[in-house]
């Protein structure tokens, strides 16, 4: 069974459907690092694809039966469906196909895996573990869902021990890491298109606790109750844990924590009485979610032998992943932001954080895309109640993602359940128009979702300057 122990060589020529996404160029990077010929197929070109052929990779614009007449390994995602033509042929010459996570998990061959699950943050928090341990001089491989600035990539291949992986619990891949430490920065429900109850994805997370190999370290957020419990149980069972938060209880205590602008602070105590060790947390990131986040990212350090003074000014240097409160640039006195955030507990995260920003006297105006039917019906009524910590919300239409629509569920789902500071737009461009027409100098907007309403942020970062040019030129001629 292809696996953490098995050599990447001994996939063979290996091609990749989607190789531009962000989980898939990852792989792919790792595996052309690793001297495995790449091949693969997108629907069209896109910088990822570009800089994977510039490392070695044969990639296709377009999905078809051909692209895979030579290669000896095919890797999907659970994205792609049975019916994809590249799949399909796979399957009639008897091809080895494998999972995304499966040739991830390859690329961790020989490594000691760090990885990061929770249903929110997983990605700001193995990015700022990757990039502190680069800083430490550990020089980390890494696997992320996005685009890290300060390393560069998503992924690469590094010469230390240790390998960070961001591990996706949303189709239930993120079993085959065997992490020597494992994070869960939360556990809320979510993904129930794949999991048939709400047993069954906590469930998943306690899996997940038991494939640490012997001796291994669990990470857990004491201020999140799934994450408290599963702690809970891995210490009844004589596991090794780590907790962290703002709860007096936790190994790793959250005191006095600041905002600065973009940036925040806080005071973390490690132990208690007069063995309590007392650091400052100093961060590029706002918000009290990425305080939490850097937490765990500490905690990790102690975990792996970093010193935390190493550990600290790492941290101190991460500025950010992309997707994550993305500045897009400032028109008219107006910044605007992007954030992947889709879960309402994410949404109120970005937005609480937005108004932080904008400080006292400004407004937040969003543009939030709901992402999948199932979550949208599932958690139309927390939508809401996080879209109202803004000033004024744009729902767009739902995203659909890998589902097909669902009867009776719509963004009016979310609408009809909150205030009157959260409206339906037709379509992306009615809400630009609207959130335009709005704007004063000193607000903040915030483009919010996990699918294309990120090409927006740009769009209205244009918009609102040329508006504001258009209000010089008006005032200049009278």
């Amino acid at each position: 069974m292809v696996g953490v122990n098995t050599n990447p060589q001994d996939l063979g020529r290996t091609h990749l459907i989607g190789i531009g996404g962000a989980g898939m160029s990852a792989v792919a990077r790792l595996l052309l690092a690793h001297g495995v010929p790449v091949y693969g197929s997108d629907a069209q070109d896109s910088t990822a694809v570009t800089q994977l052929r510039e490392q070695g990779a044969t990639v296709t614009v377009g999905q078809k039966a051909e692209n895979v007449q030579d290669v000896d390994t095919v890797v999907i995602s659970t994205a792609i469906r049975e019916s994809n033509p590249e799949l399909a042929a796979a399957r009639e010459r008897g091809l080895q196909v494998v999972h995304r996570s499966d040739a991830l998990a390859v690329s961790m061959h020989g490594s000691h895996v760090v990885a990061v699950a929770g249903t929110h943050g997983k990605t700001t928090t193995s990015s700022m573990t990757a990039v502190m341990l680069e800083a430490a001089g550990r020089q980390p491989s890494w696997a992320i869902g996005a685009h890290v600035a300060d390393l560069g990539a998503n992924a690469a291949l590094g010469h230390g021990e240790w390998f960070v992986a961001e591990a996706d619990e949303s189709d239930g891949s993120f079993l085959k890491y065997a992490p020597s430490v494992a994070v869960v920065t939360n556990i809320e429900p979510d993904h129930l298109d794949h999991y048939p109850t709400v047993e069954a994805f906590f469930q998943a997370f306690d899996d997940f606790a038991a494939t640490l190999r012997d001796g291994g370290t669990l990470v857990a957020c004491q201020d999140d109750p799934g994450s408290r419990d599963l702690a809970r149980k891995v210490r009844d069972r004589g596991g090794r844990v780590l907790t962290y938060g703002t709860d007096s209880t936790a190994d790793i205590e959250i005191h006095d924590v600041e905002p600065h602008g973009l940036g925040s602070s806080a005071a973390l105590v490690v132990g208690e009485g007069a063995d309590a060790r007392r650091h400052r947390l100093t961060l590029s990131v706002p918000g009290m979610h990425n305080v939490q986040n850097a937490t765990a990212a500490f905690a990790v350090a102690l975990a792996t032998g970093v010193p935390a003074e190493d550990a600290l000014r790492g941290l101190t240097g991460f500025h950010g992943s992309a997707r994550r409160f993305d500045l897009k640039g400032e028109g008219g006195g107006v910044r605007v932001f992007d954030d992947y955030a889709h879960h309402p507990t994410e949404v109120a995260a970005a937005l609480t954080a937005a108004r932080n920003v904008a400080g006292e006297g400004h407004r937040v105006l969003a543009m939030f895309q709901p992402h999948l039917f199932s979550r949208t019906k599932a958690f139309a009524t927390e939508f809401a109640a996080a879209l109202e910590l803004a000033d004024h919300a744009w729902v767009l239409p739902i995203f659909a993602a890998r589902e097909d629509p669902m009867p009776g569920v719509t963004s009016e789902l979310i609408t009809d359940a909150a205030g009157e500071n959260v409206t339906a737009a037709e379509d992306a461009q009615q809400a630009m128009d609207q959130m335009v027409a709005q704007a004063q100098p000193g607000d903040l907007m915030l483009t919010i979702g996990a699918g294309d309403v990120t090409v927006h942020g740009p769009r209205l970062v244009e918009a609102l300057a040329t508006a504001a040019d258009q209000a010089s030129a008006g005032e200049a001629t009278r």
